[in-house]
């Protein structure tokens, strides 16, 4: 491979790889300058390229829930989210929400502050918004949440949390009184809306999406369960074809069999993979946080001392091997919910496929989808 990790050129080819496109695999090569992708095709000549023969060249993975990982806790000290992005590429992701979970209403604060301190010359995977999951939520499905940091839907509280202010995604219980009125203020302010920690009925479930919510986080996890009789907030997220669910595909949260029945409900357009990693992901079994609560990493994952699970140990890419095992989709629609499926909910047009005028994120993968190399805006920001 030609190049080193940095190196930004305004003409880089990645030469003979398999290429998941927006209309299938192609055999072909990949064109960049600028920062983003100027052909999918056969190339010319190259200042820089990379030799992608038996590789797989897919859209960057997308993270829409990351807590922490590698020691690094988002909630408790956010301006960690910059070592911890320069971290993220290494398992292919290229963009990323840094999650705050329910605390005071400072950590938001401070998370917007970390999110503009971006360091100079920084090269890892990019912060695309905040997703604050809480402190919205219905207590008895608080999870590993803070039950002291929790409340009510609140307009004021809720004002300051915009698109241009470094919000991308809030995660909240849609049957609490004020709801509707939150979900309709933040989607206006361009934030996209999930239901998550939630109690909902069917009927409430649905009243939220007519008020503007479009997506479910963790799907089963700390949500009401589904029954035959009141299919709740569960069984709405797998009806409807306009509202897309977070799974979290590490073995622990979800049984493969459920994960392989959402498969077959939602598919590849309508499933988002996301890690939920805290910051105990990766580091040795003991205690470790997760924004002011102190959490066990062991052999059974990482849960609170009451046996709770808080967050997940594993990385996108692990997922996405998991879905692949689990359900036995393809490479490619496993590719598509951890990259494509993503950039859509979160509003990112300019990603999350390879084609031309997009952003130059790509991971390349081997066959059995260990990832080689990582690159963002058009720089190598991760190679083996």
């Amino acid at each position: 491979m030609a190049g080193a990790v940095g190196d930004v050129s305004a003409d880089l080819v990645l030469r003979g790889g398999s290429v998941v496109t927006p209309s299938g695999r192609v055999d072909a090569d990949v064109t960049i300058e600028g920062g983003r992708i100027l052909a999918v095709g056969t190339a010319g000549p190259a200042e820089a390229t990379i030799d992608a023969t038996g590789l797989i060249v897919a859209p960057g993975f997308i993270d829409l829930q990351v807590n922490g990982g590698w020691g690094a806790d988002i909630t408790s000290e956010p301006a960690t989210m910059w070592p911890l992005a320069e971290r993220l590429v290494a398992h292919g992701v290229t963009s990323f929400l840094p999650t705050v979970v329910t605390s005071p209403p400072a950590a938001v604060g401070a998370a917007r502050g970390a999110l503009r301190g971006r360091p100079t010359e920084f090269t890892g995977a990019e912060p695309l918004g905040l997703h604050l999951e809480g402190p919205f939520i219905a207590p008895a499905k608080r999870g590993a949440h803070a039950a002291e940091h929790i409340v009510a839907p609140d307009l004021a509280i809720a004002e300051s949390w915009t698109r241009r202010d470094g919000v991308a995604m809030v995660t909240l219980a849609p049957e609490l009184p004020g709801a509707g009125a939150v979900i309709e203020q933040l989607r206006a302010d361009g934030v996209v809306v999930a239901g998550g920690h939630s109690e909902a009925t069917a009927a409430q479930a649905s009243a939220a999406i007519d008020a503007g919510l479009t997506h479910l986080t963790h799907l089963f996890n700390a949500m009401a369960p589904l029954a035959h009789r009141e299919p709740g907030i569960v069984g709405v997220g797998l009806a409807r074809s306009d509202l897309t669910v977070g799974l979290i595909v590490d073995g622990l949260h979800l049984h493969p069999v459920t994960v392989e029945a959402v498969w077959r409900a939602k598919g590849p357009h309508g499933v988002v993979l996301v890690s939920d990693s805290a910051s105990a992901m990766g580091r040795p079994h003991g205690e470790h946080r997760l924004g002011d609560r102190r959490v066990i990493i062991d052999e059974t994952g990482i849960r609170t001392r009451d046996g709770t699970l808080a967050g997940s140990a594993i990385t996108l890419d692990i997922a996405v091997r998991n879905l692949v095992t689990f359900t036995g989709c393809s490479p490619d629609e496993a590719i598509t919910a951890a990259s494509t499926t993503p950039a859509r909910v979160i509003g990112a047009t300019s990603k999350g496929e390879i084609a031309p005028g997009r952003d130059a994120d790509l991971t390349l993968l081997s066959a059995d989808l260990g990832v080689v190399a990582t690159i963002v805006g058009g720089a190598i920001a991760w190679s083996a």
